[in-house]
Protein backbone atom coordinates (compact mmCIF):
# COMPACT_ATOMS: atom_id res chain seq x y z
CA UNK A 1 0.00 0.00 0.00
CA UNK A 2 1.24 3.42 -0.74
CA UNK A 3 -0.20 6.69 0.40
CA UNK A 4 -0.33 10.41 -0.98
CA UNK A 5 1.05 12.19 1.64
CA UNK A 6 -0.40 16.32 1.74
CA UNK A 7 1.30 18.35 3.72
CA UNK A 8 0.17 22.24 4.11
CA UNK A 9 2.97 24.93 4.47
CA UNK A 10 1.72 28.70 4.94
CA UNK A 11 3.17 31.59 2.97
CA UNK A 12 7.46 31.70 4.62
CA UNK A 13 6.45 35.06 5.74
CA UNK A 14 4.27 34.51 7.88
CA UNK A 15 5.35 31.35 8.85
CA UNK A 16 6.68 29.97 12.37
CA UNK A 17 6.27 33.14 14.43
CA UNK A 18 6.93 31.50 17.94
CA UNK A 19 10.34 31.24 16.56
CA UNK A 20 10.95 34.22 17.25
CA UNK A 21 12.64 34.54 20.18
CA UNK A 22 15.15 32.14 18.54
CA UNK A 23 15.33 33.47 14.88
CA UNK A 24 14.46 36.62 13.76
CA UNK A 25 12.57 38.01 10.82
CA UNK A 26 15.23 37.79 8.09
CA UNK A 27 16.08 33.87 9.22
CA UNK A 28 12.48 32.71 10.25
CA UNK A 29 11.34 32.61 6.75
CA UNK A 30 14.34 29.99 5.62
CA UNK A 31 14.30 28.18 8.66
CA UNK A 32 10.59 27.31 7.84
CA UNK A 33 11.43 26.02 4.20
CA UNK A 34 14.02 24.26 5.43
CA UNK A 35 11.84 22.63 7.75
CA UNK A 36 9.73 22.00 4.86
CA UNK A 37 12.25 20.34 2.41
CA UNK A 38 13.77 17.71 4.97
CA UNK A 39 9.83 16.78 5.76
CA UNK A 40 9.25 16.44 2.43
CA UNK A 41 12.50 14.94 0.96
CA UNK A 42 12.07 12.36 3.93
CA UNK A 43 8.36 11.85 3.38
CA UNK A 44 9.47 10.77 -0.36
CA UNK A 45 12.03 8.76 0.54
CA UNK A 46 9.19 6.62 2.59
CA UNK A 47 8.32 3.11 0.83
CA UNK A 48 4.99 3.50 1.86
CA UNK A 49 4.75 7.23 0.15
CA UNK A 50 3.48 6.68 -3.14
CA UNK A 51 2.94 10.81 -3.82
CA UNK A 52 3.41 13.77 -1.49
CA UNK A 53 1.04 17.10 -2.32
CA UNK A 54 2.23 20.48 -0.41
CA UNK A 55 -0.71 22.97 -0.41
CA UNK A 56 1.03 26.50 -0.62
CA UNK A 57 0.75 29.47 -2.45
CA UNK A 58 4.30 30.51 -1.69
CA UNK A 59 5.96 30.85 -4.93
CA UNK A 60 9.52 29.81 -3.93
CA UNK A 61 8.90 27.96 -1.50
CA UNK A 62 6.69 25.69 -4.25
CA UNK A 63 9.40 25.79 -7.08
CA UNK A 64 11.81 24.45 -3.65
CA UNK A 65 9.59 21.40 -2.70
CA UNK A 66 8.36 20.77 -6.25
CA UNK A 67 12.27 20.43 -7.57
CA UNK A 68 12.67 17.35 -4.73
CA UNK A 69 9.52 15.51 -6.50
CA UNK A 70 6.54 16.86 -5.07
CA UNK A 71 3.30 18.43 -6.12
CA UNK A 72 2.55 21.80 -5.47
CA UNK A 73 -1.58 22.36 -5.34
CA UNK A 74 -2.34 26.41 -4.72
CA UNK A 75 -3.95 27.07 -1.37
CA UNK A 76 -7.38 28.87 -3.29
CA UNK A 77 -9.50 28.55 -0.20
CA UNK A 78 -7.01 30.73 1.48
CA UNK A 79 -9.00 30.44 4.85
CA UNK A 80 -6.78 28.64 7.07
CA UNK A 81 -4.63 25.39 8.08
CA UNK A 82 -7.87 22.99 7.90
CA UNK A 83 -9.22 24.28 4.95
CA UNK A 84 -5.80 24.09 3.18
CA UNK A 85 -5.59 20.66 3.98
CA UNK A 86 -9.45 19.57 2.95
CA UNK A 87 -8.57 20.96 -0.22
CA UNK A 88 -5.50 19.57 -0.57
CA UNK A 89 -7.19 15.99 0.41
CA UNK A 90 -10.18 16.76 -2.74
CA UNK A 91 -7.83 17.83 -5.30
CA UNK A 92 -5.75 14.24 -4.18
CA UNK A 93 -8.95 12.28 -4.40
CA UNK A 94 -10.01 13.61 -7.96
CA UNK A 95 -6.49 12.50 -9.46
CA UNK A 96 -5.76 9.48 -7.12
CA UNK A 97 -9.07 8.00 -5.66
CA UNK A 98 -7.84 4.80 -4.85
CA UNK A 99 -5.18 5.55 -2.86
CA UNK A 100 -5.08 6.29 0.98
CA UNK A 101 -3.72 9.67 2.45
CA UNK A 102 -2.63 10.87 5.13
CA UNK A 103 -2.30 14.73 6.20
CA UNK A 104 1.22 15.80 7.68
CA UNK A 105 3.16 18.38 8.85
CA UNK A 106 5.31 20.71 7.78
CA UNK A 107 8.00 20.96 10.56
CA UNK A 108 9.25 18.01 10.98
CA UNK A 109 12.59 18.12 10.21
CA UNK A 110 13.90 15.88 11.97
CA UNK A 111 11.51 12.93 9.89
CA UNK A 112 13.19 9.32 9.35
CA UNK A 113 11.29 7.19 6.58
CA UNK A 114 11.43 4.43 8.48
CA UNK A 115 9.76 5.43 11.46
CA UNK A 116 6.59 7.05 9.31
CA UNK A 117 6.51 3.83 7.66
CA UNK A 118 5.68 2.41 10.66
CA UNK A 119 2.88 4.99 11.50
CA UNK A 120 1.59 4.92 8.14
CA UNK A 121 1.50 1.03 8.49
CA UNK A 122 -0.40 1.09 11.96
CA UNK A 123 -3.03 4.12 10.09
CA UNK A 124 -3.69 1.15 7.67
CA UNK A 125 -5.55 -0.72 10.02
CA UNK A 126 -7.81 1.65 10.43
CA UNK A 127 -10.16 3.76 8.65
CA UNK A 128 -9.38 7.27 9.76
CA UNK A 129 -6.33 7.48 12.64
CA UNK A 130 -3.96 9.73 13.76
CA UNK A 131 -0.68 10.65 15.49
CA UNK A 132 -0.41 12.83 18.29
CA UNK A 133 2.87 15.17 18.60
CA UNK A 134 5.68 15.14 21.00
CA UNK A 135 3.91 17.11 23.81
CA UNK A 136 0.26 15.23 23.69
CA UNK A 137 -1.45 18.02 22.59
CA UNK A 138 -1.33 18.71 19.10
CA UNK A 139 -1.42 16.14 16.05
CA UNK A 140 1.05 15.51 13.38
CA UNK A 141 -0.67 13.16 11.08
CA UNK A 142 -3.96 12.21 10.58
CA UNK A 143 -4.49 9.29 7.98
CA UNK A 144 -7.81 8.09 6.55
CA UNK A 145 -8.29 4.85 3.93
CA UNK A 146 -9.24 5.28 0.18
CA UNK A 147 -12.79 5.52 1.29
CA UNK A 148 -13.15 7.88 3.97
CA UNK A 149 -12.99 11.89 4.48
CA UNK A 150 -10.25 13.46 5.87
CA UNK A 151 -12.31 15.58 7.91
CA UNK A 152 -9.14 17.19 9.67
CA UNK A 153 -8.85 18.93 13.02
CA UNK A 154 -5.72 20.76 13.21
CA UNK A 155 -4.58 23.74 15.54
CA UNK A 156 -4.92 24.02 19.19
CA UNK A 157 -5.83 20.78 21.24
CA UNK A 158 -6.21 18.59 18.11
CA UNK A 159 -5.25 15.47 19.60
CA UNK A 160 -8.23 16.39 21.87
CA UNK A 161 -10.58 17.16 18.72
CA UNK A 162 -9.31 14.68 16.43
CA UNK A 163 -10.23 11.87 19.19
CA UNK A 164 -13.63 13.42 19.74
CA UNK A 165 -14.31 13.17 15.84
CA UNK A 166 -13.99 9.08 16.17
CA UNK A 167 -9.71 8.87 14.94
CA UNK A 168 -7.95 6.24 16.30
CA UNK A 169 -5.28 7.33 18.11
CA UNK A 170 -1.59 5.64 17.00
CA UNK A 171 0.03 4.77 20.09
CA UNK A 172 2.83 3.72 19.19
CA UNK A 173 6.64 4.08 20.51
CA UNK A 174 10.07 5.22 18.68
CA UNK A 175 8.48 7.04 16.04
CA UNK A 176 10.03 9.83 17.84
CA UNK A 177 10.89 11.39 14.56
CA UNK A 178 7.17 11.75 12.92
CA UNK A 179 6.34 13.41 16.32
CA UNK A 180 8.73 16.03 17.18
CA UNK A 181 7.61 19.07 15.34
CA UNK A 182 8.97 22.54 16.00
CA UNK A 183 7.20 25.58 16.96
CA UNK A 184 9.55 27.20 19.51
CA UNK A 185 13.41 27.24 19.89
CA UNK A 186 13.41 24.22 22.64
CA UNK A 187 11.44 22.22 19.61
CA UNK A 188 14.12 22.88 17.50
CA UNK A 189 16.92 22.02 20.14
CA UNK A 190 14.89 18.64 20.88
CA UNK A 191 14.88 18.15 16.65
CA UNK A 192 18.31 18.50 16.26
CA UNK A 193 18.98 15.88 19.07
CA UNK A 194 17.19 13.62 17.14
CA UNK A 195 19.05 14.61 13.89
CA UNK A 196 17.34 17.06 11.95
CA UNK A 197 17.59 16.99 7.71
CA UNK A 198 20.59 18.82 6.06
CA UNK A 199 18.79 21.94 5.01
CA UNK A 200 17.50 22.57 8.74
CA UNK A 201 21.09 22.03 10.18
CA UNK A 202 22.03 24.72 7.45
CA UNK A 203 19.83 27.12 8.81
CA UNK A 204 20.33 26.31 12.66
CA UNK A 205 23.69 26.68 12.42
CA UNK A 206 23.27 30.11 11.20
CA UNK A 207 21.57 30.81 15.03
CA UNK A 208 23.58 32.13 17.55
CA UNK A 209 24.07 28.51 19.63
CA UNK A 210 21.98 25.98 17.71
CA UNK A 211 24.02 23.75 15.50
CA UNK A 212 27.55 24.88 16.58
Amino acid sequence: MQWTLVIPLKPLALAKSRLADTAGDGLRPGLALAFAEDTVAAALACTAVGDVAVVTDDVPAGHALAALGARIVPDEPRTGLNAALAHGAAFVRRTRPETPLAALNADLPALRPLELTRVLDAAAEFPRAFLADAAGIGTTLLAVSADRELFPAFGPDSRVRHRASGAEELRLTAVDSVRQDVDTGEDLRTAMTLGVGPRTAAAAARLLGIGQ
